[in-house]
């Protein structure tokens, strides 16, 4: 009996063994798989990820700045104006739970283009979108109901964003009804503007001390934007790159 006892344990240890050892090796392979490939940082492989619609260039990018300015952030919102506001161009990422919140059209400003924008400034006054880093400040209630100010990082592309009253606002121009009608969004003085039913979610995603990144091919801006060189094992203070 009592060997008869000990082979039952055995076998009973050995089925159990037998039963773990593929989760654990599922485990193990679903792990490598997650895991960056080779050359692609934690980051731009997160947000490729989270959003695999987007352009991974775009994505790349703005991994590469927020690894630059603040490595430990939460929120960040990538757009990509290099697409047409016809299609969903801005992705809302919190980093921390690992989850793309939101996936939506904005719009650029008049002096930047029609359906396809193409032109972009820091000059006051010009109606025309910004492109680079900026973080999120406080949200408020102002002319365009609730509204997000954002201030510009980088110096002589977008640090003028403030002055220029360059926020994250509603409007009932960015909307599918209003692309069905005009074969494009409408156009802001220079505010990257989303749809008036997610307003307040989205501003409140991203208040206070997130990251906007707004890219688009722009040669000069690739070639000297100072958050785009600096490495990501190294960040640099904000104080630095103003």
């Amino acid at each position: 009996m009592l060997f008869r006892s000990r082979m039952m344990n055995v076998l009973f240890s050995l089925s159990i063994v037998l039963f773990s050892y593929p989760l654990q090796a599922a485990g193990f392979f679903s792990q490598m798989a997650a895991a960056p490939p080779a050359g692609v940082s934690p980051l731009h492989h997160q947000l490729l990820q989270l959003a695999p619609n987007a352009t991974p260039t775009a994505l790349r990018l703005a991994a590469q700045a927020l690894s630059c300015a603040d490595p430990s952030a939460e929120r960040l919102a990538v757009i990509d104006y290099s697409l047409p506001s016809t299609e969903p161009r801005m992705w809302v990422f919190d980093l921390h739970q690992h989850q793309l919140l939101f996936e939506e059209l904005v719009s650029h400003g008049q002096g930047s283009g029609d359906a396809v924008a193409n032109a972009f400034s820091n000059v006051p006054d010009s109606h025309q979108s910004s492109i680079g880093l900026f973080r999120t400040m406080n949200s408020y209630y102002g002319r365009n109901g609730y509204s997000l100010r954002l201030d510009g990082l980088e110096p002589d592309v977008n640090d003028l964003a403030f002055e220029r009253a360059i926020v994250i606002h509603g409007a009932d121009y960015v909307s599918h009804d209003f692309i069905t009608q005009t074969g494009r969004l409408g156009r802001s003085h220079g505010c990257p503007a989303v749809r008036e039913d997610i307003t307040y979610p989205l501003i409140d995603s991203l208040k206070e001390d997130q990251y906007v990144f707004a890219y688009y091919p722009d040669e000069e801006w690739l070639a000297t934007s100072a958050f785009l060189r600096c490495e990501s094992s190294t960040p640099m203070h904000l104080a630095e790159m103003k």
